[in-house]
């Protein structure tokens, strides 16, 4: 599994970049097949509450997850996403396994 992070109008410290693989590796837990991991922070209007978004994307054999959330920190709003994405990935595995 590739894991890429983009931080967009700052700079992500070493800490939190570590933060978000740690977290992006218990993914693997639902569903083995994860080809590529996209994570996307960032600051939208500094100095204001609420203003930072977090999105991410999985890509599956034959599609692409997508969440995205916006909150204070992005350590919260990276729990959000992958919360998230656990359940998406939970429906995706379902559908496989009836087909």
């Amino acid at each position: 599994m590739e894991i890429k992070i983009q931080s967009i109008h700052f700079d992500a410290t070493e800490k939190l970049e570590a933060f978000i693989e740690k977290k992006v590796a218990k993914l693997e837990k639902s569903f083995e097949d994860i080809q590529k991991v996209e994570v996307q922070l960032k600051v939208v209007k500094p100095a204001t509450a609420q203003n930072k978004e977090t999105s991410l994307s999985v890509a599956v054999p034959g599609s692409t997850l997508f969440v995205e959330k916006t909150s204070d920190s992005f350590e919260e709003g990276v729990d959000l996403c992958v919360d998230s994405m656990r359940a998406q990935l939970q429906k995706f595995k379902e559908k496989l396994r009836n087909r």
